[in-house]
């Protein structure tokens, strides 16, 4: 394994990120989108720190010699991190202040510095600090009787350096800017004058004498800190699964620091200081430019300007599944549907069929499993109804879903309050599946309906999330469905599957089977495959010896891929492409053709899984069969929608960049047409 062979992950996730900055750099993309794009990739990069920068200092502190399968030590990978978030950071600034700000200004949303502010503006932001900041705030000092402040995951505080009347000895205070407060504080006049927006830190900068009278203040700095998310499991203690998770958030808020970002030129006693203090290296001392509670943008990108947004999107109801609720058991017996969200809707699809199940008589059971629920999930309270009717309802919850987990555990003690049984997986392995059954007494005896899908069952992810979703009542499928539960609630031991791919049982295995049999018809082989991330060896290894063989693979890959394609003798046949709009791609869709051209025969999956070691070796994940020939032609209608797409889509080099397809403004981007694909798909019964 080396650098020829594999792409370093955490610098592709870097390059994904860079795909995500470059949307808010779109003068296409409507102003407050662009704003939207700039805090998800703030928020992408907070998320890479806890995660990879955490994981990698903790690989270099127990001495492993290589960080990934492209063979870089950890020490190599962290210097080359280190290089690429600060180019990051300052292409991040540069695009905020010559780009985007002023472009706000334009329309009418001014974000004020301290100084552009009126003496009337100055006036009413002191009334509204002394009213609403000041009584909230509780400066923190060091000092022999005050030790150094617990500082929060990425919390954004203001230091500051301090001196006594006549003495001089520095001193450290640390005021903590509040979360629950506006960031963003309008200090405009009412009517339909221009927004006058002053950041709440700038506020809180101008009256620090208030809270420090009589010393002298001598300097002052913004900082923020980033706790990595890896909790080692040391407590044995726990009595069970949830009491440990519940025990690994509390120690998260604790957990190693593993960056500190700061404001332009600090002061360099403030980071000598905060470094000392924190236990980091200069190295872990993070410049800042632009704004440093990037957050914040999430308070801009939400204001009520509808000019200023994407057209709102409302998901239709697929035609075949129109109709009364109770509808959709007669519908599912007539055939399989397939749902593509979220140009399609969830509510009238996978909530209606739990919603169905829980008010018809004759469904008895409800079997599903959960990993992301949401802060207002309509599927909650039905499954509670379901259980209080005196049906058998079981739900498979996987509390340790990253960043998820206090969620989670709260929905899932609501639930067993009113009878649900809900059970947490399989030992040592997460439960990513996303697969319900309903059990439905019929004249001919139980007949059972299920779903399969590449999507959480969020209602919140399922209006911004691409997934595909496939109901089903056939019978070889339900039956190894039943099975599937089974294993995850019970002691099941089962592994003989003649249709899904079950991991850790048999996916890897059979993913690795289809691919050398496309290997084996040389160049009339073909695979086709959709996915969020590329990075499992074994997987990657199989693709180059097929493409060696002359089998054609298309790869559409979200996020991060460590497959290198177009390598002359090693993957010229393989392609990548990455789509970035204003959905999140996350379907996943896996076509092999066995040596045939017509693509509705090609063998068709989707499921929850990627080509990632940890999704076919530590997670309970599914991917299912598609049986249906509509529903496999539909896929790769879909597909090749992808396919003929120049305005979202970036090819991956073989050096590991990504090259923008350019096509011309007036050509609609694949996001485009599935919305005007599915439009026209509900007007055409009536047309």
């Amino acid at each position: 394994m080396s650098t020829e062979r594999f792409f370093n992950r955490d610098l592709s996730l870097l390059r994904f990120n860079e795909r995500v900055l470059a949307q808010a750099a779109e003068s296409a993309t409507p102003l407050l989108e662009r704003v939207r794009f700039l805090s998800i990739f703030s928020s992408n990069l907070d998320e890479f720190f806890m995660k990879r920068v955490g994981f990698l200092r903790r690989l270099q502190a127990h001495g492993a010699q290589r960080a990934g399968h492209d063979g870089q030590s950890p020490a190599e990978v962290l210097e080359l991190v280190r290089a690429e978030m600060a180019r990051l950071f300052t292409e991040r600034a540069r695009l905020w202040n010559t780009d985007i700000r002023p472009a706000l200004w334009k329309e009418g949303i001014q974000l004020m510095d301290w100084g552009q502010l009126s003496p009337a503006e100055l006036e009413k932001a002191a009334a509204f600090f002394q009213s609403q900041v000041f009584p909230v705030l509780t400066p923190l000092a060091v000092d022999p009787s005050h030790p150094f402040p617990f500082l929060s995951n990425q919390s954004v505080s203001l230091g500051v350096r301090l001196k006594a009347p006549g003495g001089a000895e520095n001193l450290f205070a640390r005021v903590k800017i509040p979360e629950m407060l506006p960031q963003w504080v309008n200090l405009g006049a009412e009517g339909d004058g221009p927004m006058r927006l002053c950041r709440l830190t700038d506020m809180v900068l101008a009256h620090l004498p208030s809270f420090f009278p009589e010393m002298a203040i001598e300097a002052n700095t913004l900082f923020r800190v980033l706790r990595s998310a890896e909790v080692e499991q040391v407590i044995e203690e726990a009595d069970d699964l949830l009491d440990m998770v519940e025990e690994e958030l509390r120690l998260r808020r604790m957990a190693e620091m593993v960056g500190l970002q700061h404001q332009s030129s600090p002061d360099p006693w403030f980071k000598a200081l905060l470094a000392n203090e924190l236990g980091l290296k200069p190295e872990d001392l993070y410049d800042c430019p632009g704004e440093v509670h990037w957050g914040s943008l999430n308070e801009i990108a939400g204001l009520n300007l509808p000019r200023l947004r994407f057209t709102p999107w409302t998901p239709v109801t697929v035609p075949a599944l129109q109709g009364e609720d109770g509808e959709i058991f007669r519908l599912l017996k007539e055939g399989d549907q397939l749902v593509h969200l979220p140009y399609e809707s969830f509510q009238t699809s996978v909530e209606r069929l739990i919603r169905a199940a829980t008010r018809d008589p004759q469904c008895l059971a409800i079997k599903i499993a959960l990993y992301r629920l949401g802060d207002d999930s309509p599927l909650v309270p039905l499954l509670i109804e379901a259980a209080e009717a005196g049906k058998q309802v079981v739900c498979v919850v996987e509390i340790k879903a990253r960043f998820d987990e206090a969620r989670n555990i709260f929905w899932s003690e609501q639930l067993e309050k009113a009878g649900v049984h809900v059970v947490y997986g399989v030992v040592g392995l997460k439960t990513h599946a996303k697969i319900a059954l309903v059990v439905r007494r019929e004249a001919d005896g139980y007949r059972f309906y299920s779903h399969v899908g590449t999507g959480n069952y969020n209602p919140g992810t399922a209006k911004l999330y691409s997934d595909f979703g496939l109901f089903t009542s056939r019978s070889e499928i339900t039956q190894e469905m039943i099975e599937i539960f089974n294993y995850l609630t019970g002691l099941s031991l089962n592994r003989r599957y003649k249709q899904f791919l079950l991991a850790p049982v048999n996916m890897r295995a059979r993913f690795l089977e289809l691919i050398e049999r496309e290997t084996g018809h040389g160049p009339k082989g073909r695979i086709v495959a959709k996915m969020n991330s590329l990075e499992d060896p074994g997987i990657i290894e199989k693709l180059y010896a097929a493409s060696q063989a002359g089998v054609r693979i298309d790869l559409w890959v979200r996020g991060f891929c460590c497959l290198r394609p177009g390598v002359p003798g090693l993957s010229e046949k393989i392609s990548v492409r990455s789509v970035i709009g204003r959905f999140l791609e996350h379907s996943r869709a896996y076509l092999f053709f066995d040596g045939q051209e017509d693509p509705a025969k090609a063998e068709t999956f989707i499921g929850s899984a990627d080509w990632m070691s940890r999704n076919l070796n530590n997670r309970v994940e599914t991917i299912a069969p598609v049986l249906s020939t509509s529903a496999r032609q539909e896929i790769w209608e879909v597909l090749q929608m992808y396919a003929d797409d120049t305005a979202l889509t970036w090819v991956l080099n073989s050096d590991g960049s990504y090259t923008p397809l350019q096509g011309t403004s007036q050509v609609p981007s694949v996001q485009e047409r599935l919305m005007a694909r599915a439009r026209d798909r509900v007007k055409a019964p009536g047309a």
